[in-house]
């Protein structure tokens, strides 16, 4: 039989022993064994943190992201294989779609994050802060990669996006990764992992792969490690309590099953198009993946006066779900991930069956369609009524993890808010509501205890990714039982993965040290204009100190009449007893115009293409009549920018701080303007 294979130190292996057997889980078929028996731990971290974690250290964020994205696009090239891989796990092709192509997603959106940081491989977070009267002391934050590995132990629902939404992340943070992902299903994910491997796009070291037990791999870790699970709140719990984990603060981020819920506005009739959007969405979060997804909806709170047209119309929606092999074109539900799955499911369903009854579907019987119940693992859907939930402890606690959900009623939203909040941390909920009020009263009450709050009505409903979509740019994670954690995020889930160290020195060294112009250091200056330079000529520092302009009436007046701003200060003849201002004061914008005046070189063509925009424009003290002004003129930041095709002109953006000062060498203004300037 198959024996799946593990990827450490660089070569494909297999454990020892018979290990664990893997079944098809729509025949019943045996497909794989899977073992990490013999695998030594020690070493395969080791290796992550000597080898993986060195090499992509070494790379800037923009080729860590070029890397991701040239991944993304050679997977793109195997779909057709993962896909007949995927139908072996029960998933129909919605589903399969949702997790390969969704995966992928993650890694073309986190590969386009690249250009939100430096080309360097370490990046500044937040503002620098001036720390003395005299400019010369101040502190910054920057973010370094942390010198472990991060290791993801990842659930079956979702082989394929569980594993690329996490290890995009700590690519792009400069971090090699081990996964393990639930042995169920891993002969899927263990398909990914070779088409990876083969396409020789990752460093070394970059990945390992086990499929199997986990063994004692978190004995091995490090305080420079980076632990995520996907899982039951229980097995996660678990884990977070290792004793080694939390003697050396490793950190830990859980993402755990939840009872999300959703709830239907008391707005919401059954002649408003979001009554339909409601029925829909609960449908296909109560089907897609069977049911087995971490934000699948377990609750469903809808006013008590609606109760019965809710239970009437999603058990005609249900209805209509077709269960069965994923092979045939019109099933649109699947199998569990296995049999033991089923029987969890079960066991879960007749704990929850003490306080709750069945409204639609059996827990013994189901009606498929090319396939049998007694060799495939299926499961009907399952919708139950509960009409005490503030009574009903359990349905509040309790997870059937598969295509179960149950019905409550509410009074009012202020009830509705407590019931959500009931479950103790989720994932996410959902209202679908067309009042503007109840969706303001619910997403700020109910908040505090979902991580991602969806608000869907028929505006939105359209091109809305629903409520059990987590995307690339938000937060992924949920408090209390959820775990406490957060996932993706976009830039904040990047800095899960590097160390934050707060650095203190003069501007000029702290310059040196981030590469970043920091205001009040000392400039460069060469004799050359920066706008003569090409981007690779420019030095971060390069500065140019502008002549000074006289400030006059006649300037004022005419920047009034050529852009119509006719704002009372600009005027000759204001009387300004009781305003902020002594005399006619020049307009923000003129003064902005004039430096432009000062310091653009526009004598004949040069490298600068065209403007890009301003940044943090601010004007700090008014400009009289009669005042001088010159300008502090300072390359801050240079990002390269990827040609898109062989008739792009390279070139790459350039940040410049602009400093307008009087003749008092007092700031007036102060902006970041960027310019698209032209490599050689």
């Amino acid at each position: 039989m198959q024996m799946l294979e593990n990827y450490v130190l660089g070569s494909w292996v297999t454990g020892d022993g018979q290990g664990q057997e893997l079944y098809n889980a729509v025949t019943g078929e045996s497909i794989a064994t899977a073992s990490t028996k013999g695998l030594d731990y020690n070493l395969i971290t080791n290796y992550a943190r000597e080898v993986g974690n060195k090499n992509l250290r070494k790379l800037t964020f923009h080729e860590r992201g070029r890397m991701i994205k040239a991944l993304a696009f050679h997977l793109q090239n195997h779909l057709p294989k993962f896909y007949d891989i995927s139908y072996k796990t029960g998933a129909t092709k919605a589903d399969s779609w949702v997790d390969i192509e969704g995966g992928i997603g993650n890694l073309f959106a986190n590969a386009s994050l690249r250009r939100k940081f430096p080309d360097e491989n370490f990046c500044i977070d937040g503002d620098s802060h001036n720390l003395s009267k005299g400019n010369s002391f101040m502190g910054v934050h920057l973010l370094v990669p942390k010198e472990g590995v991060a290791i993801h132990i990842n659930a079956f629902n979702f082989p394929v996006w569980g594993m690329l939404e996490k290890i995009a992340v700590n690519l792009l943070a400069g971090m090699p990764a081990i996964v393990k992902p639930a042995t169920v299903t891993s002969y899927l994910t263990e398909a990914v992992v070779k088409e990876i491997i083969a396409s020789g796009i990752l460093p070394d070291g970059a990945l390992q792969l086990l499929c199997g037990s986990a063994g004692d791999l978190l004995q091995h870790t490090t305080m420079q490690d980076v632990i995520t699970f996907t899982g039951s709140a229980t097995t996660g719990q678990m884990l977070k309590s290792n004793p080694h984990i939390l003697a050396n603060n490793i950190p830990f981020t859980m993402e755990a099953d939840s009872l999300n819920c959703m709830v239907l506005g008391d707005d919401v009739t059954p002649d408003m198009p979001e009554w339909d959007i409601f029925i829909k969405e609960v449908r296909k979060e109560m089907t897609t993946k069977a049911g087995q997804k971490c934000t699948a909806v377990r609750r469903i709170f809808v006013p008590e006066n609606k109760i019965e047209d809710v239970q009437i119309a999603l058990g005609k929606a249900l209805a209509q779900t077709t269960i069965g092999n994923p092979l045939n074109a019109s099933v649109r539900m699947g199998s569990l991930a296995g049999k033991e799955q089923v029987k969890e499911v079960k066991a879960q369903l007749q704990r929850l069956l003490a306080s709750s009854q069945i409204i639609y579907g059996s827990l013994d019987s189901v009606e498929l369609i090319d396939a049998d119940a007694t060799i495939g693992s299926f499961i009907s859907p399952i919708l139950m009524l509960n009409e005490n939930p503030f009574a009903s402890n359990d349905v509040h606690e309790i997870e059937a993890f598969g295509p179960a959900s149950t019905l409550m009623p509410y009074k009012n939203m202020y009830d509705a808010i407590e019931l959500s909040k009931m479950g103790k941390g989720s994932l996410c909920s959902s209202i679908i509501t067309a009042s503007a009020k109840n969706a303001k009263q619910y997403v700020i009450g109910a908040g505090t205890h979902h991580g991602r709050i969806l608000v869907l009505n028929n505006d939105c409903a359209k091109e809305s990714t629903g409520h059990g979509s987590p995307l690339p740019l938000l937060v992924h994670g949920g408090p209390g039982r959820a775990g406490g954690g957060e996932e993706m995020g976009g830039i904040r889930g990047v800095k899960h993965y590097m160390q934050r160290v707060a650095v203190q020195g003069s501007p000029s060294m702290l310059t040196a040290i981030t590469n970043v112009y920091q205001q009040y250091a000392k400039g460069n200056h060469d004799g050359i204009h920066p706008f003569r330079k090409y981007f690779e000529e420019l030095n971060i520092g390069d500065q140019l100190i502008t002549a000074k302009r006289l400030i006059t009436a006649e300037d004022i007046n005419k920047f009034a009449d050529l852009s119509g701003d006719q704002f009372y200060a600009h005027k000759t003849f204001t009387n300004f007893e009781g305003t902020m201002f002594e005399r006619q004061v020049a307009h923000g914008y003129f003064i902005m115009s004039a430096a432009a005046g000062l310091f653009v070189d526009g004598s004949d063509l040069g490298p600068v293409l065209l403007n890009y925009g301003i940044d943090e424009l601010r004007f700090t003290k008014p400009v009289y009549v009669g005042a001088e002004i010159y300008i502090r003129f300072t390359c801050k930041e240079k990002l390269p920018q990827d040609t898109k095709d062989e008739n792009d002109i390279p070139k790459g953006i350039v940040k410049w701080l602009v400093e307008m000062i009087d003749e008092t060498e007092e700031l007036v203004g102060v902006a970041t303007i960027l310019t698209m300037v032209k490599r050689k």
